[in-house]
């Protein structure tokens, strides 16, 4: 695959509860060698990783990410410091497709809301804000209180897509995966990715 031909993707983690949707999330987009993945972690995911996937992932060992991911050595992954603004999706002058953070926890919809770039993720949403490129939301919160509610009408006015991990029973989940696979594939539909994650409304093929 020509490098100069591949689409590029950011995705942003925080440490929201719901690191498992964000792991399958780069793990789909990875499985396309024509796709180069800029994944981002808060500091606070370090620790998420050991609650919610009882993984005891150093603190900023941002090298093991792809082991604990189970991503391919073929895949272009590249994991990103939260501090290192020398990053080349810190500038709007690199082109991508768009960017998800997933799970977006209110701390950062909040900074986003606000314009905020105290941290790489922050400043990479802020620049596809920006640039008029998608930025796509996964909020896990819930309930919401009113100052998230007017924080993801501000970020949607500025043009991001609200994304909620809800997930829909139309299709007849069994498993813990297929309803992760659903709210997954819903945030990649909203960053025109193709996949095959869940069989969609209508579908009588997979009936």
């Amino acid at each position: 695959m020509d490098l100069a031909s591949k689409k590029e993707y950011v995705v942003g983690m925080t440490g929201a509860s719901g690191a498992v949707y964000a792991i399958r999330l780069v793990q789909e987009l990875c499985k396309n060698d024509a796709h180069r993945v800029h994944l981002v972690l808060t500091d606070a995911v370090y620790q998420v990783f050991n609650l919610e996937m009882g993984w005891p992932v150093p603190h900023g060992d941002r090298e093991s990410i792809p082991n604990w991911f189970d991503i391919p050595e073929s895949a272009d992954l590249h994991v990103h410091a939260p501090r290192d603004y020398g990053a080349p999706i810190a500038s709007g002058s690199h082109l991508t497709e768009g960017m998800i953070v997933i799970p977006c926890s209110m701390g950062t919809l909040s900074a986003i809301a606000s314009g905020a770039s105290d941290n790489l993720l922050e400043r990479a949403a802020d620049t596809h804000l920006k640039e008029g490129r998608p930025l796509i939301l996964v909020p896990r919160e819930t309930p919401f209180n009113k100052i998230h509610l007017k924080n993801m009408l501000a970020c949607a006015e500025a043009g991001a897509r609200i994304v909620p991990a809800m997930p829909g029973f139309y299709h007849r989940p069994q498993t813990m995966e297929d309803l992760i696979d659903f709210v997954v594939g819903k945030a990649l539909d909203a960053l025109h990715v193709e996949h095959s994650l869940f069989r969609r409304w209508g579908d009588r093929e997979q009936e």
